[in-house]
C-alpha cells in the first residue's frame, strides 16, 4: 500500500523514544574495536523539515522533540541523542529533525558501515540524495525484509538490525517474525531491535509471545506508554523489542526510560515498561 509518510509524524514521542534507544544500541557497539554494521530496512528519507506542510499540520513534533530541546540537566544518554539533533540545526532553532538513518550515521567511526534499505518512490531518492558521495553508506531501493537475504550476515559479523516498519499492512507481524526467523537461523549472534506501536495490549503482546517462541537467546522489551492502554483510539505508547542486548543496555535503560517519561508525559500520567522476556 505504501500510503504512510513519515514527514507527518517525525520528531514525535514514539520518535524520541525510538532515537534515544537506537543511540544507546549503537553506542554499546561502540564499546569494541572491531568494526561493525547498522541495518537499517525501513530507512525513510533521512531527515525532516518540522516547518514544512506535513509537520505543520499534525504538530506532533511539539509533544516530542519539542519537549527536549530547550531543557536543561538532561543525562548523558538523552543529551547525546539530543546533540545529534542539534548537529543539523546549527542556528539553535528547531527545524531538521534526523530518521533513524541520520541518528546511525553520527555515530559510525571510520571502519563501521550503515546499508538502508527504502521502498517507496518518493522517499527514496531523498535518502539517496543525503547520503550522496558517503562511502560508509549504502542505499538500496527495494523491499528491506527482502534486503536481510541480500545483506545478513554482514561481513563485520557485529551490528545491528533496526526493523521499523510502518504497520500499515495487517500482516505486518508475521512479516517480522519471519525476518527474525531468518536473522536468527544466518546470524544468531546479531542485535536486533523491532519498533513497534501500542495501539493497544492484545496485539503486541501476542507478538511478544510470538517471538518467545522462536529461540532465541535473549529478549528485553522496552517500553514508553503516554495514554491509558484500554483505550484503543490511536497510538497509546511505543516499544523496542531487542534479541542479542548488548551488555549492560538493561541498565542504561532503566535510567533512560523513567527520564523519557518526566519529559513526555501528558497531563502526569504514563508508564515505562523494561522487561526481560528471555534473559540468556
Amino acid at each position: 500500500m505504501l500510503s504512510y509518510r513519515h514527514s507527518f509524524h517525525a520528531g514525535n514521542f514514539a520518535d524520541v523514544f525510538k532515537h534515544a534507544v537506537l543511540v544507546q544500541l549503537i553506542r554499546a557497539l561502540r564499546r569494541k574495536d572491531k568494526p561493525f554494521c547498522v541495518l537499517d530496512t525501513h530507512a525513510g528519507s533521512g531527515c525532516y523539515d518540522l516547518h514544512a506542510a506535513p509537520a505543520h499540520k499534525t504538530g506532533e513534533f511539539q509533544g516530542g522533540i519539542g519537549r527536549l530541546w530547550d531543557q536543561p540537566g538532561l543525562s548523558q544518554e538523552l543529551q547525546t541523542y539530543l546533540d545529534i539533533v542539534r548537529t543539523l540545526n546549527g542556528d539553535g532553532r528547531l527545524r531538521w529533525y534526523p530518521g533513524s538513518p541520520r541518528i546511525s550515521r553520527a555515530l559510525l567511526r571510520a571502519a563501521d558501515r550503515l546499508l538502508l534499505t527504502e521502498l517507496h518512490a518518493t522517499d527514496h531518492p531523498l535518502l539517496r540524495a543525503e547520503f550522496a558521495g558517503d562511502r560508509q553508506v549504502d542505499v538500496h531501493h527495494g523491499d528491506g525484509y527482502a534486503a536481510l537475504k541480500a545483506f545478513v550476515p554482514p561481513r563485520e559479523r557485529r551490528g545491528l538490525v533496526l526493523l521499523d516498519p510502518s504497520y500499515e499492512q495487517k500482516d505486518e507481524y508475521q512479516h517480522l517474525l519471519a525476518a527474525v526467523s531468518l536473522l536468527h537461523r544466518r546470524w544468531p549472534g546479531g542485535v536486533v531491535a523491532i519498533w513497534y506501536p501500542i495501539l493497544g495490549r492484545a496485539s503486541s503482546e501476542h507478538f511478544h509471545k510470538q517471538l518467545q517462541a522462536l529461540g532465541v537467546a535473549a529478549l528485553l522489551c522496552a517500553e514508553l506508554g503516554l495514554y491509558p492502554y484500554d483505550v484503543t483510539l490511536g497510538m497509546r505508547g511505543c516499544g523496542m523489542l531487542i534479541v542479542n542486548p548488548p551488555w549492560q543496555l538493561d541498565e542504561t535503560l532503566g535510567r533512560l526510560l523513567p527520564e523519557l517519561l518526566r519529559w513526555l508525559k501528558v497531563n502526569g500520567s504514563g508508564q515505562t515498561r523494561l522487561e526481560w522476556l528471555i534473559r540468556e
